[in-house]
């Protein structure tokens, strides 16, 4: 059960700036037990079935659900880290780095594999690779780029026809964009070949896979370069014109990942969410609006996925970060 909440500002401690959300439910609303506020990047419709199945284990528990951006869940938890209990992002760099930073509770009690989790304190829960997606009219008659530098010479060739019509993301503003970028960048030099050419054809830069995969949908783009795979697998199983492609030249997968706040209110219900999360398994397997689950690394999979370790902090040091930056932006502000 749950209802849509309006509200301009909230009564946090110390949250004295107004809201802007991209989403903001109530699930099981009038519970008379715990109440969890969870702060997140995945869109709704991908992790209401989560929610929904941990309430109806727990129906004395209500949750609320924030959506907001990777790098601005960053700001809102070190600014306020008794405004949420629960911390849910698909930038594993910058949940690492809360972690370390000290703004995450250890899960003594939770069991789970080492390479799923950070000193009990931060826990993945899905592995989801990055995704090129293309409008198949666009490419009606021609070869379908299934790498890289396949994608380039496809852009190369039909410069007229792609100008303006390539997205991907603006790393300056999107957690998750400098994530894939940085790892892209570790495996390839052929990622800054594709920014190059994407940058002289005026590409269009977006905060996140939801808003590049809508003007995708909407034909205002034809190509999306490092779509979060999850979401790109909804929408093209709505969207015929839409073909999803991982990369076979190599692919850059992450794991989702939670933590409770080192501030929580509700310790005990938080750390019931994040066990139901790891450890029952609630992802529909057959329902197209559905989280993918966490592949098991010696699982049949020929995705690399980036490692929960202290090398995702690399890119996040201020140096790095900058001429990182400053490297993308010669390529891609043209």
């Amino acid at each position: 059960m749950r209802s849509l909440v309006t509200l301009v500002f909230l009564a946090f401690p110390c949250f004295l700036w107004a809201q802007d959300w991209e989403d903001q439910l109530v699930f099981n609303d009038g519970a008379e037990g715990a109440h969890l506020r969870i702060i997140s990047s995945t869109d709704t419709v991908l992790f209401a079935p989560l929610i929904e199945g941990f309430v109806a284990r727990n129906p004395s528990i209500s949750v609320e659900y924030f959506v907001s951006g990777t790098a601005d869940i960053d700001r809102r938890v070190r600014a306020s880290p008794d405004a949420f209990d629960i911390v849910v992002s698909s930038a594993m760099d910058l949940q690492l780095k809360l972690a370390n930073d000290g703004f995450a509770l250890a899960l003594k009690d939770i069991e789970a594999p080492h390479w799923t989790q950070w000193h009990h304190s931060l826990f993945a829960f899905t592995t989801e690779p990055a995704a090129i997606v293309i409008n198949r009219e666009a490419f009606e008659g021609q070869d379908i780029p299934h790498t890289r530098q396949s994608l380039i010479e496809a852009l190369r060739e039909r410069p007229e026809e792609f100008r303006g019509k390539v997205g991907t993301y603006d790393v300056r503003e999107s957690g998750l964009g400098y994530l894939f970028a940085t790892q892209d960048a570790r495996a390839s030099e052929t990622y800054w070949r594709l920014m190059e050419v994407m940058g002289g054809l005026d590409v269009r830069l977006y905060c996140c896979s939801g808003e590049m995969i809508n003007d995708l949908a909407d034909g205002k783009i034809l190509v999306a370069y490092n779509v979060l795979g999850s979401y790109a697998a909804v929408r093209a199983e709505r969207k015929d014109a839409l073909e999803v492609i991982f990369p076979t030249d190599f692919q850059t997968t992450m794991m989702r990942t939670a933590l409770v706040s080192e501030e929580t209110q509700e310790p005990d219900a938080a750390e019931a969410f994040i066990n139901y999360l790891i450890t029952e398994k609630p992802v529909a397997q057959d329902s197209p609006s559905s989280l993918p689950p966490l592949v098991l690394q010696n699982g049949a999979t020929d995705r690399e996925t980036i490692g929960l370790n202290p090398s995702l902090l690399t890119f996040l040091d201020d140096l790095k970060r900058k001429k990182f930056l400053s490297a993308w932006e010669n390529a891609v502000i043209q």
